[in-house]
């Protein structure tokens, strides 16, 4: 069987090329966006964030940046071309506006938005501005059998693709959660959150540029101390080129799996179809990153975790540098925001 991961990405740039900056460090992800800036030759220099001891853990595992007291400090400097950020969910539109608007360009991580007008108003000054507003729909671009379930769809391996089936479940871990995390305001609600990444991969796979809502629901099923909480989401697509997509997300991962989720896609095509379980194999591997094919020719197992790499992180520096969208078009980051959006719109609610 001729298919095989892509070779692993290199640096893209030469030390001090790209000089990037990361600010409000209120989620996690902040870490892995770093982390794959710096691996594609990005050298990180500055940060800001109010929490003091949050900045020096951060500056500690990032030595090279340095702590400034001001996030004007950052907009202000010239030297900087791209801020990183993972803020409260509902502050990322606005600072990724001041960034843009600025002269620099931003990565923020998932949920991008919390409102459509958000979106809007991000639109509207990417258009003004000529800058990027990137996503970190880590669960796609920061996954290895997630990129190349993609080169593999590119090659013909399964043929047409017919169906995405996402499936998102997450560890809830309620006393190590921030309290904006129970906020819906703050927050967005699970659709909007954890389902960006979901939408964004169903739009990618299938290769459709737009989608119809056939269906959402949400629920509170067994968080009743946290009333604002939804701790179960789905949505069903129909999407603009006859595809069709489903995806459940949840906060139900019981603490006898071994990692925060077991996540898993099946994309199915006309010549056959891709299981991914991104973060472990259930009964016979702790480690992540297993993608299964089947085809006309037989059934096929890739263990891909160290092999694949994470191209996005060197495309999008080159992006900022050259003006170009080859990580991921602008209109399909913002488009996959506005269906997870309007997924939370529709939702109705189960009990």
């Amino acid at each position: 069987m001729p298919y095989a991961p892509h070779p692993k990405p290199v640096p893209v740039v030469k030390p001090s090329e790209f000089i990037f900056a990361a600010s409000h460090l209120d989620h996690g992800h902040i870490n892995g966006q770093c982390e794959g800036l710096i691996e594609a030759g990005g050298e990180l220099r500055y940060v800001y964030d109010t929490n003091p001891e949050r900045l020096a853990a951060f500056c500690k595992k990032f030595p090279t940046a340095r702590a400034v007291d001001s996030f004007d400090r950052i907009l202000d400097n010239p030297e900087i071309k791209l801020v990183t950020s993972a803020g409260v969910p509902n502050e990322r539109g606005p600072i990724g506006c001041r960034v843009m608007e600025a002269g620099k360009d931003y990565f923020v991580d998932k949920a991008p938005f919390t409102s459509l007008e958000q979106l809007e108003d991000a639109r509207k000054v990417v258009a003004a501005t000529d800058r990027i507003y990137a996503v970190n729909y880590c669960e796609r671009i920061y996954s290895e059998s997630a990129i190349f379930a993609g080169q593999l769809i590119e090659q013909g391996a399964i043929g047409r693709v017919l169906q995405v089936a996402g499936f998102g479940p997450h560890r809830l871990n309620a006393p190590s959660r921030p309290s904006w995390f129970f906020e819906r305001a703050k927050y967005g609600g699970i659709l909007c959150d954890i389902g960006s990444h979901q939408a964004e991969q169903i739009l990618f796979y299938t290769g459709a540029t737009d989608a119809r809502v056939a269906h959402a629901a949400v629920a509170n099923y067994n968080s009743k101390d946290y009333p604002e909480l939804e701790d179960f989401g789905e949505a069903s697509l129909v999407l603009n080129n006859g595809a069709s997509g489903y995806f459940r997300i949840d906060w139900f991962t019981p603490t006898g799996l071994g990692n925060w989720g077991d996540g898993r896609v099946i994309i199915l095509g006309t010549k056959g179809y891709i299981e991914l379980r991104k973060a472990l194999d259930i009964g016979h591997d702790k480690e992540g990153e297993h993608l299964y094919l089947v085809d006309e020719q037989g059934q096929h197992h890739f263990a891909v975790k160290g092999k694949v790499g994470f191209p996005y992180f060197g495309q999008l520096i080159l992006d900022c540098l050259n003006r170009t969208e080859t990580a991921m078009p602008q209109t399909h980051t913002f488009k996959a925001a506005e269906i997870s959006l309007r997924c939370q719109a529709a939702a109705i609610r189960l009990e």
